[in-house]
């Protein structure tokens, strides 16, 4: 999420290491778990039955591909503190149990992809273990719905203590105390009297280390020179004004703009009638229909990563959030018929030919110049004409990567039968 951008915000959260002198950066060795002055990173991933080994379910179970709520272990009254009516709720829950790291990691960022039908919610929470072995209290990371009519989707703010901080969708650790271990917990929730659950189809934490003086050598180009993936241009300045409370468009709909184009290029969207209350002369309802399904109503904006990742659901897509090391990487994704939300910040100059925002951007990676160089559709644009650019891959790469930047931070949607790409040998799997 942007609106200040999170590592201007948090700068001092990462480990102050200084680069080692004349130290050779290649795509190989980047992230590398034995290497403290390159960026880390790795995903863990719940999507089959076999991942929750370690799992605790209580009133939860994971059957016919998802999990479920099979029968309720408590019940509370939920206040919104957003407007809506307190009821009461039944819930269940999971938990994964602890999860050790392959380095001691600054950020956690988790995401899901969920059904939440109406009257439904999830509740994501999340606790840490530092080296000397002590656990913090929990974090709740989210509760989440597809739709605002019964709960409101959040974030909670105010969560920081001398472990960390939940910094909306990032669990950012104190300095000089990164996290060695985590735990998730997912409650599913109903309001007394539905009889369907959410289903959670998949769950993912990415954590990471970023160096904050890390600037490695620009990528070597890897496989996708000359592949543009034909990703539909959506522009969010043509939405200023739009829906003044859901953030009211323009510089504040960079995300919704992007994953308006992510679900467009995997043939959904919402239908007419979910976009009847949207002005006729609308000409793209579907950027305004999501900027509405992504808000977080405590952040008060449309950037909440996970947010975004786990709103296309609705459409039979799976999304997650990580962080990727290189272009080369995400070349990967590129090959594999997958366009990727980047986020990133910057100042005027450092990037030329785009946009410029205070807020910071996301921008969709469609492919890659016969030279290697980035094709994008950058949302903050004039007119729906003016969003597909290129960008010179070394000014792209450094922008990206940098902890001040965005630190590699993507987000992605796929049907679930796409097959992702393989990743990288020799490297912790990040996605």
């Amino acid at each position: 999420m942007w609106a200040p951008p999170r590592h201007q915000r948090q700068a001092g959260s990462y480990r102050s290491y200084e680069r080692a002198a004349g130290k050779t950066v290649t795509g190989e060795n980047r992230g590398r778990t034995n290497d403290p002055f390159e960026p880390q990173v790795v995903l863990h991933r719940w999507s089959e039955a076999c991942h929750f080994s370690g799992a605790t379910f209580t009133g939860t179970a994971w059957s016919d591909g998802a999990l479920r709520l099979e029968h309720p272990e408590g019940h509370e009254a939920f206040v919104d503190q957003h407007g809506h009516a307190p009821l009461e709720w039944e819930y269940a829950t999971c938990s994964t149990g602890w999860r050790e790291l392959p380095f001691p990691a600054e950020e956690l960022i988790p995401s899901w992809t969920a059904l939440t039908p109406a009257g439904t919610r999830l509740r994501v929470r999340l606790r840490v273990r530092d080296a000397q072995g002590d656990t913090s209290g929990w974090y709740v990371m989210a509760h989440w719905t597809s739709d605002d009519d019964v709960v409101h989707r959040t974030t909670v703010p105010g969560q920081a203590d001398p472990f960390g901080s939940a910094d909306v969708d990032v669990f950012v650790a104190s300095p000089g105390r990164p996290v060695h271990a985590y735990e998730l917990e997912i409650r599913l929730a109903r309001t007394r009297g539905t009889s369907e659950g959410p289903v959670v189809q998949t769950l993912c934490l990415a954590a990471s280390s970023l160096p904050p003086g890390h600037r490695q050598a620009v990528s070597a180009p890897a496989g996708a020179r000359g592949k543009v993936l034909d990703v539909p241009r959506r522009s969010q300045e043509v939405h200023t004004g739009h829906s003044p409370q859901w953030d009211g468009g323009g510089e504040a709909w960079s995300a919704p703009a992007c994953t308006a184009m992510l679900v467009e290029y995997f043939g959904h969207g919402p239908s007419d009638d979910e976009t009847a209350w949207i002005d006729p002369a609308d000409t793209a309802p579907q950027v305004d229909f999501t900027a509405r399904a992504v808000y977080d109503y405590a952040y008060k904006g449309c950037g909440n990563w996970a947010f975004n990742a786990a709103y296309p659901a609705r459409y039979g897509l799976r999304g997650l959030v990580t962080r990727l090391r290189s272009l080369s990487e995400l070349e990967r994704f590129i090959c594999a018929g997958i366009p990727i939300a980047t986020a990133q910040s910057f100042r005027i100059g450092e990037l030329a030919g785009a946009g410029y925002s205070p807020a910071g951007s996301i921008k969709i990676v469609c492919g890659f110049t016969d030279d290697g160089d980035v094709v994008a559709n950058d949302p903050l644009s004039a007119t729906d004409e003016d969003v597909r650019r290129v960008y010179a891959r070394g000014e792209f790469e450094r922008v990206w990567l940098s902890a001040s930047g965005g630190g590699g931070v993507v987000y992605l949607l796929y049907p679930s039968d796409l097959p992702l790409p393989a990743h990288v040998p020799g490297l912790d799997p990040n996605w």
